[in-house]
């Protein structure tokens, strides 16, 4: 069976939602020290290239709002009264002047009522409702003000009211009447419990032409009306004192009976019993000089309360906050189609990323990035630090990649030269793509043809280093050190997967750290650079692969500030204490021993530092490189590449550049 909705707007055609562009994003803040949920939610406020953030829909919702208060006030209705009173005073006074048969004694007292009456719209109109009219048009002015009421009262609660009773027989406003008894006396039998479905459904068989938003059930019913109830509370609640007086005293002649008042303030009641929660005491400063009537005033404080919703929801401030909780129908009341569009773009988004394996909830309960996501996010920064390593002059395209050795599981396409074996299956897969597009050509082409690569099989134990001191933090290398690990981490998770990495974090003490850990690691504002407890670290790491060949990547801005005491406990100083660079250069003597390459990457340009790194990097002949922050990936994968190279029975020299660097 078919089913069908009223189309919401939107490309129907448009791509599912691509999560790349936020993976991104949120790595990217991840990294700079947010929690993967904070990171998600600062990203959805932005919103991507293809649509408004949340920000955006929010600023729209509150430029709403203030244009609502900015342009209305809520005299419409008084002023509608006050135009048809002058209109049938100014009628009878025309009429009297006029009437030659009347007694002068007659006209004067007439006269006189009509120059005394009060200056308030209310009084006046109270003062004249046992006036003897001998104008009809003054009668029929004075009549209309008593159905302007009646209309906008019942307008009040009942939207469209004012239009559908406009010339009401008095048939229709009996009918009236018995509507609103009749519902007082269903509201009332439901609060008491005693109420049955078919009471509803006898009620709405009868007075359902009143409720075009058809309600299904009695509690439908129920909401429908409070919510409109409690923005007419709200309207008088946001009218002055004088506007309150003037409203009050007039209602008792709507429709000329004080009976449509009683069963109002009945409704009104019964609805507050049964729905305290609505906001009955909330009011709205209207400020404009375009005036509105009982029954729109009402609406705009329906408006300006689904905005202050939508805003509520738009935030997302609250606990356990979705973006599936926005209400897009709302939203598109308010806003337009577009509006909509966009956030259900955001919850698309957001479903995304929570069920596509992007992210994940640990046993602590905190949501972080699935290894999934982080190999995407490490490829995307690998891409990176190809091109920057590409841009490098001097360098050698290398289209030879390992081609003695073990296969590495990735292929490209075959260009003259190659010597590698044929990827049967992915040649023939290019051969039918192609040919789909053009069945007269060749079963298969030089174009088809895709080669394996292969990787040479000395293995590298490496250890990477990275220092994750206040200085890291204070001077802006926080997000590229984690984004050099992640790199490195990469590169070497699917392009040398024979290789061992080992992640160290040194700040006043040192860590051995996973990547997932290191890179939503916060900003550590202790002060210390531990490289002695670093490189104990990696010299265990080192022995631990006694047969791989060491590579020893040191990232640091500072000399070393601290170092292990043989009890364990750490000991720092400032300026460096000479026990600390002896116990560093011990460590460092010992990764020498072991046969580690060694490059030290150096951050910024201390003096002191540089002569301190010199001194270590000639100890232990490394190498020293000072990369700008932003080339700091490209450096560190650089020197790693560079370092296989002169172990590896392949030839690896050249993969700074082009093709060679091969990104998965």
């Amino acid at each position: 069976m078919s089913r069908y909705r009223r189309y919401d707007g939107g490309d129907p055609l448009a791509p599912p939602v691509d999560i790349a562009e936020a993976l991104d994003a949120i790595g990217e803040d991840v990294m700079a020290g947010y929690s993967p949920e904070r990171a998600m939610q600062e990203f959805l406020r932005r919103g991507g290239k293809d649509g408004d953030g949340l920000d955006d829909l929010a600023r729209r919702v509150a430029e709403r709002r203030r244009e609502i208060l900015q342009r209305h006030n809520l005299d419409g209705t008084l002023q509608e009264v006050r135009e048809l009173l002058d209109k049938a005073v100014l009628e009878e006074r025309k009429q009297l002047a006029r009437d030659a048969m009347m007694d002068d004694g007659d006209r004067a007292f007439r006269e006189m009522r009509l120059d005394n009456l009060s200056p308030s719209t209310a009084a006046a109109v109270t003062e004249l409702s046992d006036y003897d009219w001998q104008s009809p048009e003054a009668a029929a002015a004075y009549e209309q003000i008593k159905d302007l009421l009646g209309r906008e009262l019942l307008d009040q609660r009942f939207a469209g009211m004012k239009q559908a009773l406009e010339g009401a027989t008095d048939e229709d406003r009996a009918a009236i009447q018995e509507m609103l008894s009749d519902l007082n006396e269903l509201l009332e039998k439901h609060a008491a419990g005693a109420d049955t479905p078919e009471d509803f459904q006898q009620f709405m068989d009868k007075h359902g032409d009143f409720f075009p938003e058809n309600p299904q059930n009695i509690d439908e019913l129920i909401d429908a009306m409070a919510q409109r109830s409690a923005a007419a509370q709200r309207m008088l609640n946001s009218m002055t004192p004088e506007q309150r007086a003037e409203l009050m005293q007039l209602s008792a002649q709507a429709f000329g009976s004080p009976q449509l008042m009683e069963q109002l303030a009945r409704l009104d009641g019964n609805l507050q019993s049964m729905r305290p929660g609505e906001d009955w005491g909330g009011s709205e400063r209207f400020q404009g000089d375009q005036g509105v009537g009982l029954g729109d005033g009402t609406g705009m404080l329906q408006d300006l309360a689904d905005l202050d919703s939508l805003a509520d929801q738009l935030s997302q401030s609250y606990g356990g906050a979705r973006l599936d909780d926005v209400d897009l129908d709302k939203l598109a009341r308010q806003l337009g189609d577009q509006a909509a569009v966009d956030a259900r773009r955001l919850q698309e988004l957001e479903r995304a990323l929570r069920k596509t394996g992007t992210m994940e909830r640990g046993f602590d309960g905190e949501l972080r990035l699935t290894p999934k996501a982080m190999r995407q996010l490490g490829k995307a920064l690998l891409r990176d630090v190809a091109q920057r390593l590409s841009g490098r002059q001097g360098q050698r395209e290398l289209r030879q990649a390992g081609a003695a050795g073990d296969l590495s599981g990735a292929t490209r396409q075959w260009e003259f030269g190659d010597t590698e074996p044929w990827d049967i299956p992915r040649t023939i897969l290019n051969g039918v793509l192609r040919r789909s597009g053009d069945p007269s050509g060749p079963r298969l082409s030089i174009e088809d043809v895709e080669v394996a690569e292969t990787e040479a099989r000395t293995q590298a134990a490496v250890a990477l280093c990275v220092d994750t001191s206040f200085s890291m933090a204070m001077d802006g290398r926080w997000v590229p050190m984690k984004r050099t690990a992640l790199a490195l981490h990469t590169l070497i998770g699917t392009r040398f997967r024979g290789d061992s990495l080992e992640l160290i974090g040194f700040g006043r003490h040192a860590e051995v750290m996973e990547i997932e850990q290191l890179t939503a690691l916060d900003a550590r504002w202790a002060k210390g650079t531990n490289l002695h407890h670093a490189l104990l670290l990696a010299n265990r790491h080192f022995r631990k692969h006694p047969n791989a060949q060491p590579v020893l990547l040191i990232v640091t801005d500072g000399e070393p500030t601290s170092h292990l005491e043989p009890d364990g406990q750490v000991y720092f100083n400032y300026p460096p204490h000479p026990m600390t660079i002896a116990l560093a250069v011990r460590e460092l003597d010992n990764a020498r021993r072991l046969g580690a390459q060694t490059t030290f990457f150096r951050l910024g340009d201390d003096p002191g530092l540089a002569r301190f790194i010199d001194s270590m990097a000639h100890r232990a002949d490394g190498t020293v490189i000072a990369p700008e922050t932003d080339d700091l990936g490209a450096a560190v994968v650089g020197s790693y590449l560079g370092s296989r190279s002169r172990f590896s029975r392949g030839s690896y020299g050249d993969w700074f550049g082009g093709r060679g660097f091969w990104v998965g």
